[in-house]
């Protein structure tokens, strides 16, 4: 039973710590990276689709991302997307391929995104506690539902501050490695 819980709450901060290695991947950091246009949706014949699946996404240098679309029609909504998205990037269309060249970031946008960065991984951290609060919850309602000894009970609830503590010190880690991409001139 407390195995159970352990196991489903170990699965939810899997899955948190996975959305916040994705939102960190579509963060700029002064360096292209295809996954930025992730979350970009465009509108392909009435239904969002990422750029990906209407476009081959490319970044053959470091600051640059080309996108060539499949089918020509698609120039102009990928650049309207691109430019309705958060990105702040102006696309450079030339009627076959659309570039974008990330800028470099200043010390103040560095900054900026850091602190981004640390809010997400704040957010992150919130999301692991909760669902460790939750699984606590649940062990110590099966203390008045069955005859789990306060041992028993004890012992679940530490593994699960084991697991918690894991989690948090992973995403301590992406955000480190995060900030330090970011720093890096």
């Amino acid at each position: 039973m407390i195995k159970d819980i352990i196991k489903t709450a170990e699965e939810k901060m899997t899955k948190t710590l996975k959305v916040l290695h994705s939102d960190l991947s579509t963060m700029k950091a002064g360096r292209a990276n295809p996954s930025m246009l992730d979350r970009i949706q465009v509108d392909y014949y009435g239904s969002p689709c990422p750029i990906s699946q209407v476009a081959n996404v490319s970044a053959p240098e470091p600051r640059m991302i080309v996108i060539s679309p499949w089918e020509k029609p698609m120039l102009q909504e990928i650049e309207r997307a691109i430019l309705k998205s958060d990105l702040g990037i102006n696309p450079s269309n030339d009627g076959t391929i659309i570039r974008l060249v990330v800028p470099e970031l200043t010390e103040e946008t560095r900054k900026k995104l850091v602190k981004t960065v640390k809010k997400t991984g704040e957010d992150a951290k919130i999301a692991i506690r909760s669902i460790r609060r939750d699984a606590n919850d649940k062990i110590k309602a099966l203390k008045k539902e069955s005859d789990l000894s306060e041992d028993e009970i004890k012992k679940g609830e530490d593994n699960m501050q084991k697991i918690t503590d894991n989690y948090i010190k992973q995403i301590d880690t992406a955000l480190a490695d995060k900030e330090k991409e970011i720093m890096t001139i």
